[in-house]
């Protein structure tokens, strides 16, 4: 596999914080021709389509990844493509409840949200980490609008357990408002907070609310930011990223124990956006700069992606994003290209 700091994201070789320290005057003039050359196919095959990325993990929390994320969705939104940002914020929310004195209880990997958890939720989501990655982008032009579910109908909600207090279910998704900042060349940033028919709001798991998104939006992507390299076929080996799997072959990989834990609601989501209709759900390493770009822009991808069965529709010839055209599409799981 190429070493190369455009298509190989494993850790010894991800690019630095900043495009200005990547190794590119060590390129010859025709190694760059060919890294934009890559790139020209997957621009082509994007363009006018709506891509969700759901924005979380340590990307969030760091400043410099959080700076390259902004610059990967201005490039997106720069060649044509219509992104989506979905972000979430539960490490923000508990660092604000610890300094304002307040237990966080969580059951079964979830947070108990009475109304003053609900409260803190909303003033971080809505009102800090949304403005934040808001800001960020618009630091290149004025094209991102903030909002969140609550607003617009976008998100209707509901009452997961009454023992969880505000944790909310999508109930359904209006996408009026996304199509309307879409329409209008602009970039959406929605926080996922939403609300039921009586106005009470809730607060919704990020990865479910993109997922229910992206299929209403009949997103061509989803993208999934998380800690972790992709699916690994062997958790203790980096090495055995599955690069690309269906449904068919994720539901294998769940039956024989290969997904668990915390990968298990990571990877239902990704299935809930491909039966809604979404041409593909991708995990990929949020702790890598530009992995947005690497995973849509590069032949081998970095992440894993999941296809419906069958793979992508076939017929235009199109690159599926893994350097091999759709109609050759092989389904199940495997490794990376080639191996």
């Amino acid at each position: 596999m190429s070493t190369d700091p455009l298509s190989d994201g494993s850790p010894a070789n991800r690019p630095s914080d900043s495009p200005s320290d990547w190794p590119t005057s060590d390129f010859s003039p025709e190694r760059r021709a060919a890294v934009l050359i890559e790139t020209l196919p997957y621009i082509q095959r994007f363009a006018g389509s709506i891509i969700v990325v759901k924005f979380g993990g340590n990307a969030m929390v760091d400043d410099n990844l959080a700076a390259r994320f902004a610059e990967d969705v201005v490039l997106m939104h720069s060649v044509g493509i219509r992104p989506v940002v979905v972000h979430g914020g539960g490490p923000q929310i508990g660092a604000l409840m610890d300094r304002l004195g307040i237990q966080s209880e969580f059951r079964d990997g979830l947070r108990v949200t009475d109304a003053e958890t609900l409260d803190v939720a909303r003033m971080v989501l809505v009102g800090k980490v949304n403005r934040d990655i808001v800001s960020s982008i618009n630091r290149h032009g004025s094209m991102a609008v903030g909002l969140s579910g609550e607003d617009a109908g976008l998100i209707r909600a509901s009452a997961r357990n009454p023992e969880l207090g505000f944790v909310g279910d999508v109930e359904s998704v209006n996408p009026a408002i996304i199509e309307r900042l879409l329409a209008e060349d602009l970039i959406p940033v929605v926080s996922t907070i939403g609300a039921d028919l009586s106005g009470q709001a809730y607060n919704i798991n990020a990865d479910t609310v993109a997922a229910a998104l992206a299929g209403a939006l009949g997103a061509e992507r989803i993208l999934y930011l998380t800690d972790v390299e992709g699916l690994l076929a062997d958790v203790d080996d980096p090495s055995s990223r599955i690069s690309r799997v269906d449904l068919t072959g994720l539901a294998a990989l769940t039956a024989d124990g290969t997904i668990s834990g915390g990968m298990i609601p990571k990877v239902q989501a990704c299935v809930d956006a491909v039966e809604a209709g979404v041409g593909s759900a991708h995990m990929v390493d949020g702790r890598v700069p530009h992995v947005v770009l690497l995973e849509l822009f590069t032949d081998l991808g970095i992440g894993t992606m999941v296809l419906p069965d069958g793979g992508p529709p076939s017929g235009d010839g199109s690159a599926d994003g893994r350097g091999v055209e759709a109609a050759e599409f092989d389904g199940g799981a495997g490794g990376e290209p080639g191996s």
